[in-house]
């Protein structure tokens, strides 16, 4: 290399080449000092597994081509970073990328979930209890109803439930019972009769009509109508009576009227009935079309006191009894009605204001009885055959007597009623 005279280095020419442990000629050297540059690009820390500044140096990319976070980035403009998964910016991705990781979020645990599960069942058995008082606060007892007697039958197996619709118009306005074509009040009446039998065993319920015009011995009153033993002394002997021509020993008691007949059935949002036979009858405001068909309270009640139809009105009156009960029951007792409380509620109350119980009955007889109709239970008449005279005026219906024995003997001795009894109506 040139030097001056005082022994100082002369700069290299570009023509010198290569000297021993220098670097090139050609190569200028950095600048430092004052004539360094004011700024620099933005610095990235390496991520793992990115290669050393030595062996990132070797495999640098090609000029105009900067690797950001082990991607190749083109242009010569400032590094920017990349966004993270979230959607944020200024600052590397969370996990394998060498960022902070985000907490999983927490889920409840099994012991959480049993505990909210038995607290909402703890709710509703204390409601439903409660709901159970309630019902049972508010039904009509009538005092005497199944008072002992000398003779009266002894108890025997099963229940037994004597259900009477009586012809009271209590609760009905004058327009209402000229809307029902119910007539004015009569006095005691009672409309229709029904025996029902629940077994103790596995066996069907079965439920009975007793045509309020059958020819009985009413005790104290001698040979008349059934009904005649409501008119003359209630309730209290009119179960003495059926007790009597039956031999069964009753154990609950339940009666309902016309205003209540209609609002239970409005309550259950109406009653799919099979209509065998088109109805038209002015005197129970009662015009119907043949078919299956939903009926509203007035007409459900029309349905259930019309005398129209059939070779023997009163036979079929009692066959559409039996029909409208069992359909009316099970509606009631459907998941639908019981579980929402908009119908429920309202059904009760309409069912505690419509019926009249003994003082012995209460809300868990009522639910026995409800379990027990919506079990589709066997449904007959007393077998009957010819008529009689009685002192009240007019005929009566005479029971065919070895029928209507097999058929009370069976229920006493809780067994099914014979067959032929059964298809004898």
């Amino acid at each position: 290399m040139r030097s001056p005279g005082d022994g100082r280095p002369l700069p290299p020419r570009p023509d010198d080449g290569l000297r021993s442990g220098g670097a090139p000629a050609h190569q200028t050297p950095p600048l430092r000092g004052a004539n360094a540059p004011t700024h620099k690009l933005p610095t990235v820390p390496p991520a793992p597994g990115t290669p050393s500044p030595r062996a990132a140096d070797e495999g640098a990319p090609p000029q105009g081509r900067s690797r950001v976070y082990g991607r190749e980035r083109s242009g010569g403009g400032p590094v920017r970073p990349l966004r993270s998964p979230s959607g944020g910016s200024g600052g590397p991705p969370e996990q394998g990328r060498g960022g902070p990781s985000r907490a999983p979020r927490r889920r409840p645990s099994g012991r959480l979930i049993v505990k909210i599960i038995a607290a909402a069942l703890v709710a509703l058995l204390v409601t439903g209890v409660g709901l159970l008082f309630w019902i049972d606060s508010r039904l009509t007892g009538i005092e005497g109803v199944l008072d002992d007697y000398e003779g009266r039958p002894d108890d025997t197996p099963g229940t037994n439930w004597l259900l009477v619709g009586s012809d009271s118009r209590k609760g009905l306005s004058a327009r209402e019972r000229k809307k029902l074509a119910t007539g004015r009040a009569v006095g005691q009446r009672t409309d229709s009769m029904m025996l029902l039998h629940i077994p103790d065993g596995g066996d069907k319920p079965t439920l009975v009509s007793l045509p309020r015009d059958s020819a009985v011995t009413i005790p104290g009153r001698g040979r008349d109508k059934l009904n005649s033993a409501y008119a003359f002394g209630g309730p209290k002997l009119l179960v003495r009576t059926v007790e009597t021509v039956t031999g069964i020993h009753v154990d609950n008691y339940m009666e309902i009227g016309f205003a209540g007949f209609v609002d239970i059935v409005d309550a259950v949002g109406g009653v799919e009935i099979n209509v065998r036979a088109a109805v038209d009858d002015p005197k129970a405001g009662l015009k119907l079309k043949k078919g299956t068909q939903v009926l509203n309270g007035s007409q459900a009640l029309g349905y259930v006191r019309t005398r129209k139809g059939g070779l023997l009105p009163d036979f079929e009156r009692t066959k559409r009894q039996r029909q409208f009960l069992g359909a009316v029951v099970k509606k009631a007792a459907s998941p639908g009605v019981l579980l929402n409380p908009f119908t429920s509620i309202p059904l009760a109350m309409s069912a505690t204001d419509a019926v009249e119980v003994d003082t012995g009955t209460g809300v868990f007889d009522m639910l026995s009885l409800g379990l027990s109709m919506g079990d589709s239970p066997v449904t007959t008449v007393v077998p009957f055959g010819g008529e009689e005279s009685v002192p009240s005026g007019g005929t009566a219906i005479k029971w065919d007597r070895t029928k209507a024995l097999a058929l009370f003997d069976a229920l006493k001795e809780d067994r099914p009623v014979p067959k032929d009894v059964i298809d004898a109506n």
